[in-house]
């Protein structure tokens, strides 16, 4: 059975967006449309991927807008962690997917999950990006360089040189328990997201 909170969570994003939006979806890249680089209707999937649920997950440190670095092995026997991988700053689904999360912080942190956001941005980029998008409460980090090294390693790197839009879920001892590597023209639904870290801490 489907956690209440799911559909509360659900009906908080609907009126959020109505509210403020005046329309059933969130679109902060709406308050940036002059800045968002329109890249049009892209090839869904044009990646291969490396790793499968139940494999470890491929380790990684990279750079972050704090100017920390950042490993995944930081959060072993800790927190589970959620990976998004967008494929770059300033397009519009990705300008409205991570201010989307905003909105969920008190549900990832119920399930002792941190999220880490990746794209092959380097950090001068994605500082004017996110500063543009407002606050983001989880650290977004650089796969610049070397060139899409992470995204290489889970099997997420496009032709493009950009990344895909994918969602991993990796628990606290470091497992993969869920991929999602999303048509690269949508946003991969929130809900969806919640009911399987619900499903990891039960």
């Amino acid at each position: 059975m489907k956690n209440p909170r799911h559909h509360l969570l659900v009906e908080i994003i609907s009126i959020f967006c109505l509210v403020f939006f005046g329309m059933p979806v969130l679109h902060a890249s709406d308050t940036l449309k002059d800045e968002i680089y329109q890249v049009g209707t892209l090839k869904p999937i044009d990646s291969t991927l490396k790793v499968k649920v139940g494999e470890m997950a491929p380790d990684f440190t990279l750079m972050s807008l704090s100017g920390k670095a950042i490993s995944l092995k930081d959060y072993l026997g800790k927190k589970n962690v959620m990976l998004s991988f967008v494929p770059a700053a300033w397009t519009p689904v990705c300008s409205d997917q991570w201010p989307g999360y905003n909105i969920a912080k008190d549900e990832f942190d119920s399930y002792n999950t941190v999220l880490l956001g990746i794209t092959v941005d380097n950090i001068p980029t994605l500082y004017a990006w996110t500063k543009a998008m407002g606050t983001l409460w989880f650290p977004v980090l650089s796969d610049f360089w070397p060139h899409g090294k992470t995204a290489q390693s889970y099997g997420v790197l496009r032709s493009s040189g950009t990344a895909e839009r994918a969602i991993f879920i990796i628990d606290k001892k470091g497992e993969i328990r869920y991929i999602d590597v999303h048509d690269i023209n949508k946003r991969p639904p929130l809900e969806t997201i919640m009911a399987e870290l619900e499903e990891l801490n039960k």
